[in-house]
Formats: C-alpha cells, structure tokens, sequence
C-alpha cells in the first residue's frame, strides 16, 4: 500500500492547494491501510506520472496510524476495501473525517482504481486525471 494511487493523490492535492494559494492552510500526507511497502519509494510508473505533469513528488510510503485520525481534518480512502479499513481503524475520540476521495469527481466516478498490477503508465494517468478533477472539485465545494 501506499505507493501508487495515494501518493499521487497526495501529489495533486497539494499541487492544486498551492496553485489556489491555500497550501499553508493544509497538512497534507498519504499512507497506506497495509504495511505492505513501509519505507519504499512509489511505483517509478506513478513517479514518471508525476514528472509528466510537472507535479513534484517527495514520498515513503507508510501505514495509516491511530494518530491520523487525530492529526488530520480529512482521510481520504481510494475505494471502498481502503473505506472499511479506515473505519474500522478510526477511533471514537477521531477528528477526522472519512471519505471516498472519488466522491467528489464531477463526473461520478466513485472508486479510483488501483494501477498496480496493470502493465503500462496508461492506468497511471486515469489515476493523476481522476485524482486532479476530484482534488479541484474537493476546493470548489470548500469555497478555495
């Protein structure tokens, strides 16, 4: 987990945050519900993704934590397994809220779908085009 579709989602989110000037206003971060990856860097085909639109990309990827749900006004989940992961992770005392990052694609698109075993970069960029209608929708609804 976390080295393909949240990362990039971490990407875009605070791309599109500093391109609305917002960007200090957010602590931003990705992680994965399975350790699986801890401490890898992401797929080199979500890296040249993110090269290809000029979008800058520092990550390691980690496992969710029970202080993320502290720490983070948002959890954004890539699907609904990631979904029932985090809810079932989330304790009572959780701050944050849970929700399909996809909910917000304009064009209804609930599940972003996981490019790791898909051969090729096309998967990759459906992921960066989802993830960048979704993160733009996400501050229209917010009014930034």
């Amino acid at each position: 987990g976390n080295i393909c579709r949240s990362p990039i989602a971490e990407a875009v989110f605070r791309q599109v945050a500093k391109e609305r000037g917002v960007l200090a206003e957010w602590n931003i971060d990705s992680a994965g519900t399975d350790g699986k990856h801890v401490g890898s860097n992401p797929d080199r085909r979500a890296i040249q993704c993110l090269k290809d639109h000029n979008v800058e990309m520092d990550h390691r990827a980690r496992q969710v934590t029970l202080d993320d749900f502290r720490d983070f006004q948002y959890i954004f989940a890539m699907d609904n397994a990631n979904m029932d992961d985090l809810t079932d992770m989330a304790p009572e005392s959780s701050k944050a809220k849970v929700e399909l990052l996809g909910k917000y694609d304009p064009e209804g698109q609930a599940t972003i779908h996981d490019p790791y075993k898909d051969s090729g970069s096309q998967d990759f960029e459906e992921v960066y085009a989802q993830c960048l209608r979704c993160c733009n929708a996400f501050f229209d609804q917010l009014g930034g």
